[in-house]
């Protein structure tokens, strides 16, 4: 009886130590968890940062290319008006002609 008595008292620290083994694994699992989710709503924040800041730089170079584009469409509409009518060759030299698809002009109709 004395020795299921001692085994009982043995089983009963060895589940204490099991039971504090655990709640300390618990409680690392937590901070590290915590740590993650910390980093990662950092992560994310930087990355929201990041785009916004981006979209703000982004917008001028849009704008200032759009309006190299449109001003360099203007600039070169004259000549192409006259090709398409069938009055001037094409625009760009000689040595393209070659790649423009056939126009029909005035004359050959």
């Amino acid at each position: 009886m004395a020795s299921l008595f001692t085994q009982e008292i043995h089983l009963s620290k060895r589940h204490e130590e099991i039971l504090s083994q655990r709640l300390m694994l618990l409680q690392k699992m937590k901070n590290k968890f915590g740590d993650e989710n910390t980093e990662r709503a950092s992560l994310l924040q930087a990355t929201e940062t990041a785009s916004r800041r981006n979209l703000r730089l982004l917008k001028p170079s849009m704008l200032s290319l759009e309006t190299r584009y449109w001003a360099s469409v203007e600039e070169h509409i004259p000549k192409w008006e006259l090709f398409l009518l069938g009055r001037a060759p094409y625009p760009i030299g000689a040595e393209n002609q070659n790649e423009v698809p056939f126009v029909q002009t005035e004359a050959k109709l």
